[in-house]
């Protein structure tokens, strides 16, 4: 089976040991993404919708450098910390998609790095 690595400067750089995303065969496994921007390393955390959309812009970026889009997940993990806010997260998320939308569980967790409110990871196939 071939790996490749896949990185772009338009997403956070790993904050620890590990790579963006993986390519694995025509299966591309995306780290979770925070609301990091990575133009600044800062956090865009102003309002929980604003950090949904950074996560999904870097998500969206990381795909981007493998050739693929939004239409190619076929399965994605969110962490909130807190439930009660699902239904503003999900209303954010749901916009990057326009149909065939890809399986999908929502797990709280009691914290997330940088303790950002939002982590999203995805698997997508070309």
């Amino acid at each position: 089976m071939e790996k490749k690595i896949v990185t772009t400067a338009n997403a956070p750089a790993p904050i620890g040991p590990y790579n963006q995303a993986v390519f694995a065969g025509d299966t591309l496994y995306i780290s979770g993404q925070v609301c990091i921007d990575p133009q600044t390393g800062e956090l865009n955390n102003k309002s929980l919708e604003e950090e949904t959309h950074q996560c999904m812009r870097n998500l969206k970026a990381i795909l981007g450098e493998a050739g693929l889009d939004f239409s190619n997940v076929i399965k994605s993990t969110l962490f909130i910390t807190d439930m009660n806010c699902f239904a503003e997260i999900n209303s954010v998320y749901g916009q990057y998609f326009t149909a065939d939308f890809p399986a999908r569980e929502t797990v709280q967790v009691a914290a997330l790095p940088k303790f950002v409110n939002v982590e999203i990871s995805m698997i997508a196939v070309r």
